[in-house]
């Protein structure tokens, strides 16, 4: 793991969560201008959060053979209380990819406001997401690897780090008896498989004024970029680093629909996981 991936890591663990650049309040009141407001003042992280710092966590631990922060990468990753959902398909025609970039934007007039604020609609069920997979893949390798690390997996390597020092391993099993307190609900997880060369985009409702979560967990295998814009496609948040891992949070100025653009920049295919509060 790279000094700059150590260092971002450390800070999202200080902070608990990652800045992203705000307009000015007068803006966010403009229909036209960027779909961001204010920061929202004494959020707690939520499962997205939680879950996109346990992949980092898990990483430098990894890298290390640090079994201690192996071990408190499971245990925050047991925490998060996740659904796992299937998208429904967006229409790559209503989209337009800006010339000579990543980013895009609705071809045409904004849609809708969706329904309902809140993590999970009313009935339980998760929020409409939609997706649509762009461009021809450049390699049909399928790669190590079929989902980001879970849970159960950190603990298992945790324990081999542990090997011979009992004391440590007998936490290790103590933690895992236990199982994790205080679960953090409200996460929905949407699992895609995403081949070299090839770029998913996926619309995702966020009422305005409520704090908005988004992360893209990878994993491993391959080097994602993520660009999130709103609908006329100004930027919320991009990540073009040699990593399969972004989190994002923000608060819309309005009701409206983002765009998370995932491109898979390596040679083997990244299945990897889109989670938002």
């Amino acid at each position: 793991m790279s000094l700059k991936s150590v260092s971002r890591a450390f800070s999202r663990i200080l902070a608990t969560t990652t800045l992203v650049a705000l307009s000015l309040p007068a803006l966010a009141q403009d229909e036209s201008g960027p779909n961001l407001g204010p920061a929202a003042e004494g959020a707690a992280p939520g499962g997205a959060s939680t879950m996109s710092l346990a992949q980092e966590l898990y990483a430098m631990g990894l890298s290390q053979g640090d079994a201690v922060t192996v071990l408190a990468a499971a245990k925050m990753a047991a925490s998060v209380d996740a659904v796992t959902a299937e998208p429904a398909a967006l229409d790559p025609a209503t989209m337009i990819f800006d010339e000579g970039e990543t980013t895009l934007r609705k071809k045409a007039a904004p849609v809708a406001a969706p329904s309902a604020p809140a993590p999970m609609g009313t009935d339980g069920t998760p929020r409409a997401v939609a997706r649509a997979s762009f461009f021809n893949a450049t390699s049909e390798e399928d790669g190590a690897a079929d989902a980001p690390v879970s849970a159960d997996a950190m603990f298992a390597r945790s324990q081999e780090l542990a090997a011979g020092d009992d004391a440590l391993l007998a936490v290790i099993e103590s933690a895992m008896a236990e199982g994790p307190r205080d679960r953090i609900g409200g996460a929905v997880s949407w699992p895609s498989r995403l081949a070299a060369g090839t770029t998913d985009v996926w619309e995702v409702p966020f009422y305005g004024n409520f704090r908005a979560e988004i992360a893209v967990i990878g994993d491993g295998d391959a080097n994602l970029d993520v660009v999130v814009t709103d609908e006329t496609g100004n930027v919320v948040c991009r990540d073009v680093s040699w990593s399969d891992s972004l989190y994002c949070d923000f608060t819309p100025a309005r009701d409206g629909y983002f765009y998370v653009t995932v491109e898979n920049l390596g040679r083997a295919r990244n299945s990897y996981h889109l989670m938002t509060n």
